[in-house]
């Protein structure tokens, strides 16, 4: 039986988007920010997850020597660095969240049995790498402030309250819900970016954040007139809106993930078509 175990870490190092071939406007415009001289500092998470039949200690791999192999590979050489002279692979391609995920996945595989690089830039953005070749995903993070009713419109206020308790109570409730958008794609060997944050998170905001934000979901958004504003229900909605915009900047959509509350949350995992083109009225009903 496989056993997944992780592994977390920290490092603070600071970075700049800046390609020599490039002048400064074509810089700003390509980076905005992030181009900036002499650049700019994270406090970077990382989770180093490994995979793998337990041995006879009960252990996947030894975790006091899992800590040592990150400590003296990764900690030891990236804290307190400038990512862009660190390490040769970034100045060939710049150190994006991405780009260093993946980077630290190349220098780990050969001593550690990985499943996953994952690297926190900040609470609100992260990327995840799993050794396949330039692809890997970034997720931002966002949210929205919302009220919503739970109940069908052809049920009685007794029976929806059957279905969905003080929720179908008929003046609604509000959440303060936060959402994750995960998108993957080809990291650019040169920019180190598998899509623009800027216009990933423009779409985010554009076509999900500013039409949700402040609403009352079953009377703002026309969908939700019939299809009842569970967190599945919208969080299959943001994915339905979201695919067309994300594949249009050059990424794929992955994953949506809709919390609610900090004991409810939900998941479509987006390259599962199945989960995100049923009917809206059998979503109102089997989601319900």
């Amino acid at each position: 039986m496989d056993c997944i175990i992780n592994r977390r870490a920290q490092f603070s190092a600071s970075h700049r988007y800046w390609l020599p071939e490039l002048d400064e406007a074509e810089n700003l415009r390509r980076f905005g920010a992030g181009s900036r001289f002499p650049g700019h500092g994270h406090n970077y998470v990382l989770y180093v997850t490994l995979g793998g039949q337990l041995n006879h200690y009960g252990m996947v791999e030894n975790l006091s020597i899992v800590k040592r192999v990150i400590q003296r590979e990764i900690i030891d050489q990236l804290d307190y660095g400038y990512l862009n002279q660190v390490w040769p692979e970034f100045q060939q391609t710049l150190p994006t969240t991405e780009n260093i995920a993946r980077v630290i996945w190349q220098r780990l595989a050969p001593l550690l049995s990985l499943v996953n690089i994952q690297l926190f830039e900040h609470p609100e953005l992260w990327a995840d790498y799993q050794g396949n070749a330039m692809e890997a995903t970034l997720t931002v993070k966002t949210h929205f402030s919302a009220a919503h009713r739970l109940a069908l419109n052809e049920l009685s206020y007794e029976e929806n309250c059957e279905i969905y308790g003080k929720c179908a109570r008929p003046h609604g409730h509000g959440h303060n819900y936060h959402l994750e958008i995960s998108v993957t794609g080809e990291i650019d060997s040169r920019t180190g970016m598998l899509v623009d944050l800027g216009e990933l998170q423009q779409v985010i905001k554009d076509y999900i954040v500013e039409p949700f934000d402040h609403t009352f979901l079953n009377k703002d958004i026309a969908y939700f007139a019939q299809v009842v504003p569970t967190a599945e229900n919208i969080a299959v909605y943001i994915a339905q809106t979201l695919q067309g915009p994300i594949a249009a900047i050059g990424a794929e959509l992955d994953k949506v993930k809709l919390i609610e509350s900090p004991n409810n949350s939900c998941e479509i995992l987006c390259r599962k078509p199945s989960l995100i083109s049923r009917d809206t009225q059998e979503l109102a009903m089997t989601k319900g």
